[in-house]
């Protein structure tokens, strides 16, 4: 069995120390090195060309920022993951560091609980690690287009998405794209901690014609806005009158996550009827199945992204593979569609 190559780069002896130590006990990992800076992080992957970079930010010589722009032009079969604290500053980094093509990122241990961050860092970078694995294409069984989407084009009151591994990226090559006045609110589920959704929003409004926020408790759902959920929060809608109010609570985790894209879309479905139009993007996991089932009972429609542009095909593939996808698009098809499905609704 071919096992994935791990270069882990760090400026402290001992992160790197537990860090190789961590995937060393995993048969399908090999630690092929280690650098203490981003210079040597970058002469070594150009040695050693590893499937994966685990990356500090903060470093001496060269800090990880630069060291990522550099890896991305010179090794970019390698997959970077940052090490990120969980800061203001750590998180505005990483949004950077994503936006640069960070294939996804970890919390550092913390000092405080060393051992606890320790199986927190096992927990959360070895299936990350493993994710680069590629999945196959496969082959969905589709409704003609000319069919069901085409008699509910226009009709739809809101977009659900769901999103994780990838995320950032896809977001902002997304809604970089849609109009300025597009017709309805759309509602988004990224998995991540609490602060990196409010820098994910703030980078994410900086660079669409839509205004795009971090969603807070109680405000009213307009259209032409983008809500991503905080971090640590389900996110779901409830009917006030004839008014819709984004709810946020903390409520059990639902497939190990929170915010959760099944919260956000069952939510959906009660409020919206068969009025929703979601899409599920790039992600490790299962999350957002049983949502999707649930605006597909209701007579709404899911749109999912294809392996080829997925970063990791997770996600999406569970929906296609129960059947739930109306249609498989690559990313740089999803902003035309988008304006293509809401367009009746904005004309009329």
């Amino acid at each position: 069995m071919k096992k994935i190559k791990v270069l882990v780069v760090d400026d402290s002896s001992v992160i790197r120390k537990v860090i190789s130590e961590i995937l060393a006990k995993d048969p399908e990992i090999e630690v092929v090195g280690m650098a203490k800076d981003g210079k040597e992080a970058i002469e070594k992957a150009e040695e050693l060309l590893p499937d994966v970079v685990t990356l500090d930010i903060e470093m001496p010589v060269m800090d990880g920022l630069s060291a990522l722009k550099i890896l991305r032009q010179k090794v970019p079969r390698s997959k970077v993951i940052m090490f990120s604290s969980l800061t203001q500053e750590g998180a505005k980094a990483t949004i950077e560091a994503l936006s640069l093509g960070a294939y996804d990122f970890v919390p550092k241990p913390s000092t405080r609980s060393f051992l606890e961050s320790i199986k927190k860092i096992e927990l959360d970078l070895l299936p990350k690690i493993k994710s680069i694995v590629p999945l196959k294409e496969i082959k969905p069984i589709l409704k003609p287009r000319d069919s069901f989407l085409e008699v509910k084009k226009g009709s739809f009151k809101v977009c659900g998405v769901g999103v994780s591994t990838g995320g950032p990226q896809t977001l902002m090559e997304i809604f970089s794209k849609l109009p300025k006045g597009f017709p309805v609110p759309i509602l988004v589920v990224q998995h991540m901690p609490p602060i990196f959704t409010r820098y994910l929003a703030e980078r994410l409004n900086s660079i669409s014609p839509l205004e795009v926020k971090e969603a807070e408790q109680g405000e009213l759902v307009k259209d032409g806005v983008v809500y991503i959920a905080p971090g640590d929060y389900h996110m779901e809608v409830k009917k006030e009158g004839t008014r819709v109010r984004i709810f946020l609570h903390q409520g059990p985790l639902r497939n190990h996550c929170r915010p959760a894209v099944d919260e956000l879309f069952e939510s959906l479905a009660e409020i919206y009827n068969g009025y929703v139009l979601a899409l599920i993007l790039t992600g490790m996991g299962y999350d957002g199945k049983e949502g999707a089932k649930k605006i597909k009972e209701k007579g709404g429609v899911i749109l999912a992204q294809d392996a080829q542009s997925s970063v990791v095909f997770g996600m999406p593939r569970v929906i296609i593979e129960a059947g739930l996808a109306d249609e498989v698009l690559n990313i740089s098809e999803i902003p035309q569609r988008l304006i293509e499905i809401f367009k009746e609704k904005r004309d009329g």
